[in-house]
């Protein structure tokens, strides 16, 4: 590995650590509470991190999902809720620092709720065996990982609730082609090796997402953070 990814490497590690911090942040001043709507929440995150580490570019909306929102995919634009005790609450931001994308995405639950904080474990758990199935697998395609998550959460009594596990990450912003929703997703069509070099020769890395919900009982969760360094 050359001196260039290795500083690659050293700075996404740093951007997820800054955004280890800021959830740690938000959960120390109890920031996520009943009574308050997802975008007064959204809003208290924005001038957090503002605080904390002069952000100001977020590289994708910030997603703040409670109740039954949270079985809605980053795509879908639900109706602001308030936050009610003993809801499931999500967040999945993406804060830039210093030009380089952090993506990180954690679960909360308010209330002592059995099948709700089993669902705490079982997002941490999959994302572990997602890592290590993604590890064991140097030739392991978008499309083959998208399926070994799915069925974590079948596994687990969950249904899958996103139409992919995952994307690309990087420096700011990361690699895009105009209107390619599949090949730089963890997406059940991606048959690309994972570990294909980009279109500049370096090396991708690749966010993980874990998004398992209960239609029924209307509440979901979500954990995301970095799958390859």
């Amino acid at each position: 590995m050359n001196y260039l990814e290795i500083a690659r490497i050293d700075a996404l590690r740093n951007a997820q650590a800054k955004a280890v911090a800021l959830f740690a942040e938000i959960e120390a001043r109890g920031l996520i509470r009943p009574g308050i709507s997802e975008s007064d929440l959204s809003q208290s995150i924005y001038e957090l991190a503002y605080e904390m580490h002069g952000v100001k570019k977020h590289w994708h909306k910030r997603v703040i999902r409670a109740g039954r929102n949270t079985l809605a995919h980053y795509r879908e634009d639900p109706p602001n809720l308030l936050i009610a005790e003993g809801d499931v609450v999500f967040l999945d931001l993406g804060p830039v620092f210093e030009e380089w994308e952090a993506d990180f995405g954690r679960t909360f639950v308010l209330g002592p709720d059995p099948l709700k904080h089993k669902l705490l474990h079982d997002l941490e758990s999959a994302f572990s065996r997602g890592k290590a199935y993604f590890e064991e697998h140097p030739d392991i395609t978008g499309s083959e990982l998208y399926r070994y998550v799915q069925s974590l959460a079948v596994e687990r009594g969950w249904e899958y609730g996103g139409p992919h596990a995952g994307h690309l990450i990087g420096e700011f912003p990361h690699e895009r082609i105009q209107g390619d929703k599949v090949t730089l997703y963890i997406h059940p069509e991606n048959r690309t090796r994972m570990r294909d070099l980009d279109t500049m020769g370096k090396e991708r890395h690749w966010i993980l997402e874990i998004h398992f919900i209960d239609r029924l009982r209307e509440f979901g969760g979500f954990y995301e953070e970095l799958l390859t360094v």
